[in-house]
């Protein structure tokens, strides 16, 4: 069921109605009703596939109380490494199957010896790359003591599928999300307004901004080969705007959805287009992943607390695993090792974290510095980003070369102003609420109520005008 349709306009209420006003007093039901929500929602997709996540959820639940009884550490440890080897092998079987088969008959034809292997037909299950970490990380958790294990079965399954951020994030801890499924809740009139404000915006920024975008970045890099450089630069600048609006539209409003029903999910984007380095780009974007891998991954490998060698050697595993998560392609895998590459002098020469505070705070404008350090950082971005858009290697690369020639001084053929203008009009908003939760909660201190509900209506008109019910981009990941 996506966001930007008719049938999760309808789902949408009657689960609210459910949830306030008739099983308002009983938190059971109110935790059973968002884990049927939850499936319904996820079942409209595939209902098939919905055996995965329960299968998944038994698993871990099951883990879960086995490594509170104790025992050795022998035992504890197999129990940890079971849930991570089925919840990584359903994973890498959906995902990554045909990649390694196909780099594996590559390989031996590398050495003239042709083999023949065949693919199978495999459909990746919606959002399986996002509710696998969430599953795994309560175990982790579990294993290192940092939590309880619960012995309530519905909270854990509606805390698995929790249909709000199931297909796409923000990747949830069950240190932060778990708790709140055995607190009575009581409805939040102004945390509810708020929630509302934020899924407009992210509809808007999905619905406006991401699929206009993806309109022109299609016809771009489909047919590159007849395009100038300057059109090619345009047709970056249209993806890195299309994932952005894309991904982070569906977070917001999963977060807002969230926040109607008294729930909490923590921000997984923090305005990261207006980073001035690497480093504080990957603070600001895909923040649960990004933080999932720091926690799960990098510190476990030694972080950067080691010698130069390690720091090189864990920054590029942290950076390529988290492409590979992207998707099984050689591109994704790139574009991780490029990222690396631009993060590493940072790293070495310690100023990963020298930009920690928000950019221009207190001020209207940034100073000249710190225009030159964003518009730095968001051009080396968009070059790394034509790998995560492009069909293969050889195209992403050919893209980049035809990029930097003569023709990128020239006026682009594709100029489409309404867009362009749709981009300046959302930067501007971005810009006034950077140091906010989201974009809009700007409005509610500073803007006059009148001002306050013609932009609702604004946000609202534009978002029916443009809504044609696409896919979001991360459905694939």
């Amino acid at each position: 069921m996506l966001f930007n349709s008719l049938d999760f306009a309808i789902f949408l209420p009657i689960v609210f109605i459910l949830f306030w006003f008739v099983f308002n007093k009983n938190l059971k039901q109110q935790n059973l009703l968002v884990a049927v929500a939850s499936y319904i929602f996820y079942g409209w997709w595939d209902w098939r596939f919905l055996s995965l996540i329960l299968f998944s959820t038994i698993v871990d639940y099951s883990i879960g109380i086995a490594l509170s009884k104790g025992g050795k550490s022998v035992r504890r440890k197999a129990l940890l490494w079971t849930s991570i080897l089925i919840n990584l092998g359903f994973l890498g079987f959906f995902k990554y199957y045909n990649f390694f088969l196909d780099n594996f008959a590559n390989a031996f034809s590398f050495f003239g010896q042709e083999i023949s292997l065949s693919s199978l037909s495999i459909v990746l299950p919606v959002g399986i790359s996002f509710y696998t970490f969430q599953t795994l990380s309560y175990t982790i958790d579990v294993y290192r003591q940092k939590l309880e294990p619960t012995k309530d079965f519905i909270s854990f399954a509606a805390f698995v599928s929790f249909f709000p951020q199931l297909v796409a994030g923000p990747i949830e801890r069950a240190t932060n999300l778990l708790p709140q499924f055995y607190a009575l809740r009581k409805f939040d009139y102004k945390k509810a307004v708020d929630g509302m404000r934020q899924i407009v915006w992210g509809l808007f920024k999905k619905v406006v901004i991401a699929d206009s975008c993806a309109y022109y970045a299609n016809e771009i890099f489909n047919n590159s080969d007849n395009y100038s450089g300057n059109t090619l630069l345009l047709g970056a600048v249209f993806f890195a705007f299309q994932i952005y609006g894309d991904f982070s539209g569906y977070s917001d409003i999963a977060i807002g959805t969230s926040r109607l029903f008294g729930f909490n999910l923590k921000k997984n984007f923090a305005f990261p287009y207006f980073s001035r380095d690497i480093a504080e780009f990957w603070r600001r974007w895909h923040i649960s992943l990004s933080t999932w891998f720091r926690d799960y991954l990098y510190i476990p490998l030694g972080g950067s607390k080691g010698g130069t060698w390690m720091k090189v050697r864990n920054t590029f595993i942290i950076f390529i695993v988290s492409g590979f998560w992207h998707g099984a392609n050689w591109t994704f895998i790139i574009w991780g090792a490029l990222n690396a590459l631009y993060f590493l002098p940072l790293l070495l020469l310690n100023k990963n974290r020298s930009n920690m505070e928000v950019v221009a705070k207190d001020k209207l404008f940034p100073n000249l510095k710190e225009v030159f350090s964003i518009g730095l950082t968001f051009f080396i971005t968009i070059i790394a980003w034509v790998f995560f858009r492009a069909e293969s290697v050889t195209h992403a690369v050919q893209y980049i070369k035809d990029i930097f020639n003569t023709s990128l001084l020239k006026m682009p053929s594709i100029f489409p102003v309404t867009i362009l203008v749709l981009i300046l009009l959302f930067i501007s908003i971005e810009w006034l609420g950077r140091d906010r939760e989201h974009a809009l909660e700007e409005l509610q201190e500073r803007w006059p109520r009148p001002l306050r509900y013609i932009s609702y209506l604004f946000f609202c008109i534009m978002a029916l005008a443009f809504t044609s019910e696409q896919e979001f981009i991360y459905f694939q990941f």
